[in-house]
């Protein structure tokens, strides 16, 4: 397995808000290959304005397909607080939200979740405009 391939771009704001809660989580802070700490520790940040459209951010609609099953899915990654199962919204903490923040449309990742080692393929990025939950 190898992510380093892929590329973590995030924003200022998204890198800051993520930086600050992943040191005051409890656990969040071990930086392992696959921990949100260790995607913030190897992030290239950009300025706010300058994010690539398709890239995953905090509030993005994400669709992906897990490529054994090839079964897709679709939801908005947002901070814990603002994860609503009902509503598809789930948390940047979670496996699957910290896998793919920072990825873009087109890219690959392996992550281990709860069910073991998953591969994933990003299909589209949607930015939400003015929802930042």
């Amino acid at each position: 397995m190898n992510n380093e391939k892929n590329h973590v771009i995030l924003s200022e704001e998204d890198f800051r808000m993520l930086k600050q809660f992943a040191e005051n989580f409890p656990g969040a802070g071990k930086a392992n290959e696959m921990s949100l700490s260790y995607e913030l520790s190897r992030a290239v940040v950009v300025e706010n304005g300058e994010l690539p459209a398709d890239s995953i951010r905090l509030n993005s609609h994400v669709k992906v397909r897990e490529l054994t099953s090839n079964k897709e899915m679709e939801f908005s990654i947002v901070m814990p607080a603002f994860a609503d199962f009902n509503h598809r919204k789930i948390s940047v903490l979670t496996p699957m939200g910290a896998a793919l923040i920072g990825l873009r449309k087109g890219e690959t990742v392996e992550w281990k979740m709860p069910a073991g080692m998953k591969k994933f393929e990003v299909l589209d990025v949607t930015q939400v405009v003015d929802d930042r939950q």
